[in-house]
């Protein structure tokens, strides 16, 4: 019987086009339905500021802001459990590449059923404790409520959101990036036409304003949750998982732990020192318009990085499969090839969001002048460094797709810790520069990151995979299906 992952045509490449296939053209076939997928749920938060932007100017400048530090508290809040997932994607990716597709679905479940025990505990941990941690971050008691607000709220969906980022990370790393593409489409399009009914009171809706956003986000959530599980449960998409499948098993979870671990550690650190930073821009003189000058322009950037996001799930993917298959100069030549072009494409794109800068201000926040002048400020001084974080990206990518998550923990804390946080404190208020001291430290913390990660990947060796070595078994491809043991594949000069 041939391998559903052969036949997925069109919704995936195979696995003979990932370990084999052109490298460039190969990536961009994975990566293309991620950049959709991150695209719309960049579309989806700039729909909540777009319409968010629009109520009366009594309103928005401090609603914008609201929003601007809910952000960072929901992150640092799921971000230690939602860095486990990295724990499934190496072990389901270097799986289908050793040709062990049952230990496939199984990683697959069981990365799926943590996930479902991680979303309740956040959910309970931020309804509880983040109305506290917004309050640290302003002083301002109307950004304070409407961060409050929204933050609650969204908290609640927070085991729907789990089940569906759970379920497009497993089937990225088994190769399948459409089918989560389609998922993401169909809701995050329900929660953009949601949005504006729910704040503003059209139709048969209550005027919610900030509460309308969040309910609409956790409506499309569930929606998405559903779908995920359905479609896994069915299995006509390469994995195939059942209800008893997700039952536990502490063998297989202290594996997706051990290997998660230091990337929760490191997604975890890194969300405390945005919290951290967010709280810095709440402390200068012009705090209110700071905050929703980095908020807008904070959503800006994210749209640039939509193929960024795609390509380093699909040079996790690659090399995942490529370290499964002991293909190690493949997934060598897969990491320098997607960093490289990372780092071009963000010059381009930085480029391009720099010139258009004052108009996308005026057109989401058009009666706040202040807001505009200091969002043109901010993207003039901190774009120019967004190219060096593809570089960081494309290393980190390496070493979550081999399994290997300490060398990105180091990396993901020094960037935050070591330079960010207290650069942009040294700028901005021992140097006395303000909001202008902080996007000057953002600049350079980049720029430093992006050298400590080249560093990082011509010293330490992440070539190793992190599952047991068997001989591979490959289903050769002929009309009888029957299966026959190869030996397992050696590049040339290797």
């Amino acid at each position: 019987m041939p391998d559903r992952l052969e036949d997925t045509v069109a919704r995936t490449a195979s696995r003979k086009e990932i370990l084999e296939g052109p490298i460039i053209r190969t990536m961009f076939r994975l990566a293309w339905p991620l950049m959709i997928s991150s695209l719309l749920h960049y579309l989806y938060n700039m729909a909540d500021t777009f319409w968010i932007g629009h109520l009366p100017v009594s309103e928005n400048a401090s609603a914008v802001a609201g929003l601007q530090i809910a952000g960072p508290v929901i992150f640092f809040l799921m971000a230690f459990a939602f860095g486990f997932n990295s724990g499934g994607l190496a072990l389901v990716s270097q799986y289908m590449g050793a040709h062990r597709k049952e230990e496939a679905n199984t990683a697959a479940a069981k990365t799926l059923s943590l996930s479902i025990a991680f979303g309740l505990f956040i959910m309970v941990t931020g309804v509880i404790f983040s109305p506290a941690l917004l309050r640290l971050l302003t002083s301002d008691p109307a950004v304070a409520r409407a961060g409050t607000v929204y933050t609650r709220i969204i908290f609640i969906g927070m085991p729907f959101e789990f089940v569906a980022a759970a379920y497009a990370q497993v089937m990225a790393a088994y190769g399948d990036t459409v089918t989560p593409m389609l998922v993401n489409l169909a809701t995050v399009l329900a929660n953009i036409v949601l949005d504006p009914f729910m704040i503003f009171g059209w139709g048969p809706f209550a005027r919610m304003t900030v509460a309308g956003a969040a309910v609409a986000t956790i409506i499309c959530q569930a929606i998405a949750a559903v779908i995920s599980l359905v479609i896994l449960f069915r299995g006509r998409h390469g994995l195939c998982v059942s209800w008893r499948d997700l039952l536990p098993d502490w063998f297989w979870y202290r594996r997706i732990l051990k290997i998660g671990l230091p990337a929760s550690i490191g997604v975890s650190g890194t969300s405390f020192g945005f919290l951290v930073l967010t709280g810095i821009i709440g402390r200068v003189p012009n705090a209110t318009v700071a905050l929703s000058a980095y908020g807008i322009g904070d959503r800006f950037i994210n749209i640039s990085f939509v193929a960024i996001d795609g390509l380093s799930l699909a040079i996790s993917t690659m090399v995942g499969h490529a370290l499964g298959g002991d293909l190690r100069k493949r997934a060598n030549s897969v990491v320098w090839t997607g960093t490289a072009l990372m780092f071009g494409i963000l010059v381009g794109e930085g480029t391009l969001l720099r010139v258009f800068t004052p108009w996308l201000f005026r057109a989401f926040i058009p009666t706040q002048p202040a807001i505009i002048s200091e969002g043109v400020l901010f993207m003039s001084l901190f774009l120019p460094s967004i190219p060096f974080f593809g570089i960081v990206n494309g290393v980190q990518s390496a070493f979550q797709g081999s399994g290997h998550n300490t060398p990105p923990m180091i990396m993901q804390l020094v960037r935050l810790w070591g330079l960010r946080v207290p650069l942009s404190w040294f700028f901005g208020f021992a140097m006395h520069m303000g909001s202008r001291g902080i996007w000057t430290g953002m600049l350079i913390s980049n720029v430093l990151a992006a050298v400590l990660a080249l560093v990082f990947l011509v010293t330490v060796d992440w070539h190793h995979k992190v599952i047991e070595h068997t001989p591979m078994l490959a289903e050769m491809a002929g009309e009888t299906g029957t299966p026959e043991l190869v030996p397992t594949p050696i590049e040339p000069g290797a």
